[in-house]
C-alpha cells in the first residue's frame, strides 16, 4: 500500500472512529427536563435497575420496584410528557407515579401488584449520603473530646469513651467542612469521617398462604463456656413465640427504643427467624446456639455508622461470638472500619449483606476487608436484584418464610442470605465444635458465588 493510499486509509478510519464514538455517546441518555414535565431519551439494550437509578438521578423521585422484575429498554424519543416517557421506558412493566406536595414523588414498578414494590433504587453516581452537619472522630489516648469540640465551636452529641470514638455536630456546612479539614491534621486525632446512613431495611410481605409450616427447633441449654452467640446487629426484634423466645437473649438498644406497631413485623425479627431456620438445617432439630438482638435503629427508619459501630461494639461486650450485619450502604466508613477490624481481631466472624441494586459497586460493610460479604441466590445464580463483584464472599439463597403471630412473611434480598450464612455458620459451630476457620473454608467450598 503506498503512502498516500496509507494515510487516506487512515484518516478514513479516524472518522469511522469518531463517528462511533458520536453515536455512542448519544445513545444511553435521558433528560428530564423538570421546569416543562418533559423528557429526551436514548438507550439501547439498558437493564431495568441502572436505568431506574438513572430515573431516580433526573428526577429525585423515590423509585420501589417489585423484587425480581427485569426488563431491558431500547427507545429513543424527544420531548415527551412524563407518564408518556415512562411507559416508553417500561414498556409492559406496570408502574405508578404517586405526587407528593411537601416531600419527593414516590414511583412504583412492579409486575403483580403496587405493594410489592418495596425495593428502593438509589441514584446513579450519587456520593454517599452522611447525617448533614456531623463528623466521627476517634482520639488518640489522653486527649479530652470536650477541649477539642470548644476549639471547634462543635457539640459532642454522642461518645464512648471506651473505644474513643465520639458524634460531633456543627453549626452548618461550611463549619463542618473547615472542622473536617483541621482535624485531618491534628495530631491528636486518631481517625476522622462522615456519619453515613445505611440503606432503609426492607418490609417483609404478607402472605395469603404458605408453602412450608413454621419453624419447630428445641433449646438446647448452654453450656458455661464454648457458647454460641450470634450478634443480630439490625432493627428491634419482637416475640417470636415461647418456644422459639428461649433462643432470645435479652435485647440491647443503642439508638433509643422502637415504637414499632406490635402487628407490623420488623426486619429484625424477621431476620431472627431466618437465623433460626438456617440453624435448624444445619444442626437438626435442637440447637443450643442463642440470639443477642441489638438494635440500631430505634424509632429512626434508617441507622448510621454511629449506631452501627456502637451496635457492633455492645454485641462483642456482651459476648457475641459471631455477628449478623443484614444492612449495608454506599458509605465505607473509617471510625466503622477501626471497630470491625477489633472484632476480627478477636476470632468473631462478621457476615454481612453484600446489596440489592444490583451493581459490582461495593457496598459497606460487607466490603471492608475481613468481613464475609453474601449475595443472594435464586435458580443456582445470582439473583437478578443481587449485588455482586470481586468484594463477595459467598451466596446463599435470599427467599425465605418466616412466621410472625401465626402470619407468614416473604422476605428478600441480600439481608436474607447473610441471616442464612449466619445460621448455618453458627449452627454448624454448636453442632460440631470446628473453629471458625474450619466453618469458613467449609462454606466457602459449599456456597461459591456463581459467574455472572
Amino acid at each position: 500500500m503506498s503512502r498516500m493510499r496509507q494515510c487516506v486509509f487512515c484518516l478514513l478510519l479516524a472518522c469511522s472512529l469518531t463517528a462511533l464514538g458520536a453515536r455512542a455517546a448519544e445513545t444511553n441518555s435521558i433528560v428530564w427536563h423538570k421546569a416543562t414535565d418533559r423528557v429526551d431519551a436514548d438507550i439501547h439494550d439498558k437493564p431495568l435497575w441502572p436505568l431506574l437509578e438513572t430515573i431516580a438521578r433526573e428526577t429525585g423521585w423515590r423509585i420501589y420496584v417489585e423484587p425480581g422484575t427485569t426488563r431491558n429498554a431500547s427507545t429513543k424519543f424527544k420531548d415527551l410528557p412524563s407518564g408518556d416517557a415512562l411507559r416508553m421506558l417500561l414498556g409492559d412493566l406496570n408502574f405508578a407515579l404517586v405526587t407528593r406536595t411537601n416531600a419527593a414523588s414516590q414511583l412504583y414498578v412492579f409486575r403483580t401488584v403496587r405493594q410489592n414494590a418495596t425495593r428502593l433504587v438509589h441514584a446513579a453516581n450519587v456520593p454517599a449520603k452522611h447525617v448533614p452537619n456531623e463528623l466521627l472522630v476517634k482520639l488518640k489516648p489522653g486527649v479530652n473530646i470536650d477541649d477539642l469540640a470548644k476549639l471547634l465551636g462543635a457539640k459532642v452529641v454522642g461518645r464512648n469513651d471506651k473505644l474513643g470514638i465520639y458524634r460531633l455536630q456543627f453549626g452548618d456546612v461550611a463549619a463542618t467542612d473547615a472542622a473536617l479539614g483541621q482535624l485531618q491534621n491534628n495530631s491528636d486525632v486518631a481517625d476522622v469521617d462522615y456519619n453515613y446512613y445505611f440503606d432503609p431495611p426492607t418490609t417483609p410481605q404478607l402472605l395469603s398462604s404458605a408453602p412450608i409450616p413454621p419453624l419447630s427447633l428445641q433449646l438446647n441449654p448452654p453450656g458455661d463456656s464454648g457458647r454460641v452467640i450470634v450478634g443480630l446487629v439490625d432493627t428491634s426484634v419482637q416475640s417470636l413465640g415461647d418456644s422459639l423466645d428461649k433462643f432470645m437473649l435479652k435485647q440491647l438498644s443503642v439508638a433509643g427504643d422502637a415504637t414499632a406497631n406490635s402487628s407490623d413485623i420488623t426486619h429484625g425479627t424477621a431476620m431472627a427467624y431466618t437465623i433460626l431456620q438456617a440453624i435448624a438445617l444445619a444442626a437438626g432439630g435442637s440447637s443450643s446456639v442463642q440470639i443477642l438482638p441489638v438494635d440500631v435503629y430505634g424509632a429512626n427508619p434508617m441507622a448510621t455508622t454511629w449506631d452501627v459501630a456502637l451496635g457492633i461494639q455492645a454485641a462483642v461486650d456482651k459476648g457475641a461470638t459471631v455477628i449478623n450485619l443484614s444492612l449495608g450502604g454506599a458509605g465505607d466508613s473509617s471510625i466503622l472500619d477501626g471497630v470491625l477490624q477489633q472484632a476480627i481481631a478477636a476470632g468473631i466472624p462478621i457476615y454481612a449483606a453484600a446489596g440489592n441494586q444490583p451493581v459490582s459497586t461495593p457496598t459497606y460493610p460487607a466490603a471492608t476487608p475481613g468481613v464475609i460479604a453474601v449475595t443472594a441466590l435464586q435458580n443456582g445464580q445470582i439473583a437478578p436484584y443481587a449485588d455482586f463483584g470481586s468484594f463477595v464472599d459467598l451466596a446463599l439463597p435470599g427467599t425465605g418464610v418466616v412466621y410472625f403471630g401465626n402470619q407468614a412473611y416473604l422476605v428478600q434480598g441480600t439481608s436474607t442470605a447473610t441471616a442464612n450464612a449466619t445460621g448455618v455458620a453458627a449452627g454448624t459451630k454448636g453442632a460440631t465444635g470446628w473453629n471458625w476457620a474450619q466453618i469458613d473454608a467449609r462454606m466457602l467450598q459449599k456456597f461459591p458465588v456463581p459467574a455472572k
